[in-house]
């Protein structure tokens, strides 16, 4: 089973690109973020002919998110239980696989600005929200994968200017604990569970020539369960998107299940 995460930066734009990539890839379900498109403007009929359900959450011009499914997503929670929110951020559902349910929730995490602004204490407190419901959701389903784009570089291994950008948004110690806490529930980065090459990024600025230069972040996360752990085979970022016209400034994220031996 492969699953992916891909913040396409409006799909109204992106729809071919994520149709070529699909056909390119057929995984078994793609997390998007920042659809930036109401509900009502979704094309889900060109998915269903790519061979795709959808559970979407979207939300007109900004955020928005969806998952993607080649099985029925059924359960579908939107947005954080227990945290009032009028952004279109979270997505989850369960996929039913022939070794049992798994479930999926996909995220486009808050950006926030600097720190000791407004947007990052909301930052903070959702974050804080998310935790406290992730926490139930890992108790009511241990076959758990949190997907999405976090807005927080995990250490300094993922971001290509570690002293420079010290304690700016992204990589401030505050945002690093929140991450370090959601690990704390029993959930593992799938990218680090194996050897990759250094300055592996998933996120580039469109300005100054950054993917060119490769002055990247890594912001774009699968994280499993302690149960999926032993299942996960490989996790890799597809830079190949990011050199298309007009591309999003993420690219794709995919984790390799095999659930059938470990699961």
């Amino acid at each position: 089973m492969k699953i992916a995460t891909w913040n396409v930066n409006s799909l109204a734009v992106r729809l071919p690109q994520v149709l070529d990539w699909l056909a390119a890839n057929p995984v078994d379900a793609l997390c998007l973020q920042e659809l930036k498109l109401s509900d009502d403007k979704f094309p889900l009929e060109a998915l269903a002919a790519a061979g795709y359900q959808c559970a979407v959450f979207g939300q007109k011009t900004y955020n928005g998110v969806a998952i993607l499914s080649r099985t029925p997503p059924r359960d579908i929670v939107k947005n954080i239980n227990g945290f009032s929110d009028e952004q279109s951020r979270v997505v989850a559902a369960t996929l039913d696989t022939p070794q049992g349910e798994l479930r999926l929730v996909n995220g486009y995490f808050v950006n926030g600005q600097a720190p000791g602004t407004d947007k990052f204490e909301y930052k903070l407190r959702w974050l804080d929200g998310l935790r406290t419901w992730l926490k139930a959701e890992l108790a009511a389903h241990p076959r758990l994968v949190v997907v999405g784009d976090f807005n927080i570089t995990m250490d300094d291994r993922d971001t290509y200017d570690a002293e420079g950008l010290r304690e700016t948004i992204h990589h401030t110690t505050e945002e690093r604990e929140h991450l370090k806490g959601l690990l704390g529930l029993g959930l593992h980065d799938a990218f680090r569970l194996f050897e990759q090459p250094e300055k592996s990024y998933s996120w580039w600025d469109y300005r100054e020539f950054a993917f060119r230069r490769n002055r990247g972040l890594r912001i774009d996360y699968i994280l499993v369960s302690d149960t999926l752990k032993p299942s996960v085979k490989s996790c890799v970022i597809d830079k190949l998107p990011r050199k298309n016209e007009r591309p999003s400034d993420h690219v794709p994220v995919i984790a390799e299940f095999d659930l059938l031996s470990k699961a």
